[in-house]
């Protein structure tokens, strides 16, 4: 999955779209600089600008009607500090190649998400995450950052800062992340397990021990019954973690490797079948020398909190009618609680209900009102780069520091210079 965007800089002539191609970038001119001296410049002129990742929001979160810069020619170095146990890379370097060489050194990073094509600035500044109960989001490995500002001053913030817990999920409206510090670990191994056919009742009676039987676990269902299922297990081999229950909770042990979309190929996929190996080749779902999809879908995801986790599942369950026809597959993990101000699991462990849709958008866009109605009751916090129609008043009741933020955005970015209609919307001036 290459940038979106492969010219150094150009007039917009061919529409520019983000991955999925259900987002048409507004940008008259999209800037892609060789170094950072060159990005400063760049910023540092722009009256409107905002930056472009891998293209993976399904929202206009970095449209523009002005300007957009990829981080995608910056220099991507990859520099290891053994004492401090962090790695400091470019911020738009993707979390697969960061994690091989890693590897190759003896690290490991905490925990990845689902895909390893994402860049690492993109994810932590939506709060994007893997899963585990005791995770947290990919956010919450950063130990510092150094962005570009309005004014094209290159500042480097770190945990000492009083606002770094609201720099770090900053919806790239605080300026241009050029590199981020995140913290590291000893490499270690993890092994996946398949299994299939949950039913609605052994979850609700075994729901804990299912969250807690791996280092990472994910439950899939189309929504075609009340069931899961697929139930993804991956477990590190240097740790005891409790045992999968196959039989007292109705599994059958996949006999083959899965892809958790039926129909869709298995080879994409991590390796499965219990057989161990490195960190960064199972904890993502898929390959990172395979792309997963052609992109031909539509996302959203909500998460609540994990004391209402079979309740809320409930709930989707009850509209599965409408939900069946236009989903693809839906995915349901554990995060654990942060700090992060704008964090979707801020100061509360959560369960994310994440939907991957077919690309069809008006056929998409009143079910994932139906759910958002279904979810409710839950105080759902939606993913910063997926769809999404809650109303920001509504959303803003969801977040003890939703004003901070909002006065974080006033003091680094007076004028307004990354600021789009998202922001606009949101955090209003």
């Amino acid at each position: 999955m290459a940038d979106a965007v492969t010219n150094e800089e150009a007039d917009v002539a061919v529409p520019v779209t983000n991955w999925a191609g259900n987002v048409t970038f507004a940008a008259r001119h999209i800037h892609r600089p060789a170094s950072v001296d060159e990005l400063r410049r760049i910023v540092g002129a722009a009256t409107r600008i905002r930056a472009l990742g891998t293209g993976h929001s399904f929202n206009r979160l970095a449209d523009t009607d002005a300007e957009l810069v990829s981080l995608a020619g910056l220099p991507t170095e990859v520099v290891v500090d053994p004492v401090a146990s962090t790695v400091t890379a470019g911020g738009g370097i993707r979390y697969g190649e960061l994690a091989e060489h890693l590897h190759t050194r003896g690290y490991a990073l905490h925990n990845l998400a689902s895909l390893p094509h994402i860049s690492v600035a993109g994810a932590c500044a939506t709060a994007t995450h893997g899963s585990g109960q005791g995770n947290g989001n990919l956010a919450t490995a950063v130990r510092g950052i150094e962005l570009v500002t309005a004014a094209g001053d290159l500042v480097a913030l770190d945990r000492s800062d009083p606002d770094f817990a609201g720099v770090v999920v900053g919806l790239g409206g605080l300026g241009v992340v050029t590199s981020v510090t995140l913290a590291i670990e000893p490499t270690f191994e993890i092994a996946q397990y398949v299994y299939q056919g949950l039913s609605r009742d052994a979850l609700a009676d075994n729901w804990a021990r299912i969250a807690a039987s791996g280092y990472s676990v994910s439950l899939f269902t189309g929504w075609s019954s009340t069931d899961i299922d697929q139930v993804w297990v991956k477990r590190r081999i240097d740790r005891d973690h409790p045992p999968v229950d196959a039989d007292g909770w109705g599994l059958t042990a996949a006999d083959g490797p899965r892809h958790p979309v039926p129909g869709m190929p298995v080879d994409n996929c991590t390796s499965q079948l219990g057989v161990a190996g490195p960190w960064h080749t199972r904890l993502p779902h898929f390959r990172l020398d395979f792309t997963p999809s052609s992109g031909a879908e539509l996302q959203s995801e909500y998460l609540v909190p994990v004391a209402d986790a079979v309740a809320a599942l409930d709930a989707v369950a009850a509209i599965r009618d409408q939900i069946a026809p236009v989903l693809q597959i839906c995915e349901i993990r554990t995060i654990a609680a942060d700090e992060l101000w704008l964090s979707m699991n801020h100061r509360r462990d959560g369960v994310a209900i994440h939907f991957t849709w077919i690309a069809d958008t008006a056929a998409v866009a009143p079910v994932i009102a139906a759910v958002e109605q279904a979810l409710a009751p839950f105080a759902p916090r939606p993913h910063w780069g997926k769809l999404f129609g809650i109303a920001p008043d509504e959303l803003a009741g969801r977040y003890e520091r939703w004003n901070d933020f909002a006065q974080l955005l006033a003091r680094h970015d007076p004028a307004g210079v990354f600021r789009n209609d998202f922001l606009d919307r949101y955090f209003p001036r």
